[in-house]
């Protein structure tokens, strides 16, 4: 093969290439998004068409993202967030549903960008999977182990998401020297895990140490 036919065939393979980075994503931000809406639209859309006596594409996801709005409404008026209160207080009196629902709601509100939960207190790094290798964590709790000739060990909670997909994630407990305080805001890390790494600050730093 001549010089000009590799020339040729490596300049339609690095096309080729190009393209598939450009579909890839596309076709799989298409197939994400029409796999949601056609979930939600089915939550609703059955009852609106028998309401209605016809079908309309798209309206059960539009009423859907209407209720949300409703309810987001309500939750900032005072006999909104009275009711809303009351029916949490019965969730939270039913053992098993109360287990399931906290932890739900501190989970959406930890990877709520912006908003007031302080399920996540800090950044840190941990090494995991071994020594060697570190890993973006959020530290959610801080608790002290007692082994059998009393001697007390330090621990801190760190959760460590999964991205795409930060609500899927390990907790485990490393010792409070061994973690890293990062210099980053929750909102940081956030950006940082949920890009996958695209979305980088200008520098990793070390917290210095409060007197």
């Amino acid at each position: 093969m001549s010089e000009a036919e590799t020339t040729f065939f490596g300049q339609v393979r690095a096309i080729f290439l190009r393209g598939i980075v450009v579909i890839i994503p596309l076709g799989l931000t298409y197939w994400f998004f029409k796999a949601l809406l056609n979930g939600v639209d089915g939550i609703l859309s059955p009852l609106l068409e028998t309401w209605l006596g016809r079908e309309i594409p798209g309206l059960g996801f539009l009423s859907m993202i209407v209720i949300i709005l409703i309810v987001g409404l309500l939750s900032h008026v005072l006999i909104g967030r009275m009711l809303f209160s009351g029916f949490e207080n019965l969730l939270r009196s039913i053992p098993f549903v109360r287990s399931v629902y906290g932890a739900i709601k501190d989970l959406v509100g930890a990877f709520s960008i912006g908003g007031k939960g302080k399920t996540f207190r800090e950044v840190v790094l941990v090494e995991y999977p071994r020594a060697g290798l570190y890993t973006l964590a959020f530290v959610t709790n801080e608790m002290s182990f007692f082994s059998s000739d009393n001697k007390r060990t330090d621990f801190v909670n760190v959760y460590i998401p999964n991205p795409p997909n930060p609500t899927s994630g390990v907790l485990i407990l490393v010792p409070r020297q061994h973690a890293i305080r990062l210099n980053l805001t929750i909102e940081q890390g956030l950006k940082l895990v949920l890009s996958g790494g695209i979305v980088l600050p200008e520098r990793l730093e070390e917290r210095k140490a409060t007197t």
